[in-house]
């Protein structure tokens, strides 16, 4: 039986190793909102960034970057409006299951953060909501942007209100939807 510093180093080591083996790659796209900075594994995208810098990295980009720079840049043009990837965002149990909650709003509707908590099981969640909507690890394909505020404003985007503003606006002029939000002048 092993004592807990033993255990501890076991667990330290086995991190350690998953860790050591799981590479990760990035690959940059130019974007009507600026540059985005994708991290994938070799199976699954993990993140999108607005860095603002591209960042390349040498040697083999896995499919699932592949695919995803071309369906972003379909997107972009209006010609994808639902995103077929492998994703692995990480987060709480609770993160998982507002992305998931917010990954059903379609293409040119918007949500509320209220909206999303009634589905949860409770209106009280809208603060809790919108917490795990800001720190979605892969905006764009989970859509948080959008979830609008209860009274149909803009609230709150990672990427700020100007990219959340065009984004929807983009969805709206390819869907032929109005009144996604209040202020969409």
């Amino acid at each position: 039986m092993m004592g807990r510093q033993e255990r501890i180093v076991f667990l330290i080591l086995i991190f350690r190793q998953y860790f050591i083996l799981m590479a990760v790659f990035y690959k940059s796209i130019e974007s009507p909102i600026g540059i985005l900075n994708l991290c994938s594994d070799e199976q699954h995208l993990l993140s999108i960034s607005f860095d603002g810098e591209l960042c390349e990295q040498n040697g083999s980009v896995p499919d699932v970057l592949v695919e995803t720079l071309k369906q972003l840049e379909e997107y972009f043009s209006g010609t994808r409006q639902v995103f077929d990837l492998l994703l692995n965002p990480g987060g709480t149990d609770f993160q998982k299951k507002v992305w998931e909650k917010v990954s059903t709003v379609i293409y040119g509707s918007t949500m509320s953060y209220v909206d999303i908590a009634k589905i949860l099981g409770s209106s009280t969640f809208c603060r809790a909501v919108g917490m795990a909507n800001g720190r979605n690890p892969i905006p764009i394909i989970i859509p948080c942007h959008r979830i609008i505020g209860n009274n149909g404003k803009l609230t709150g985007y990672a990427g700020g209100l100007e990219r959340k503003r065009w984004l929807l606006l983009h969805e709206k002029m390819y869907s032929g939807k109005s009144g996604l939000f209040s202020d969409e002048s």
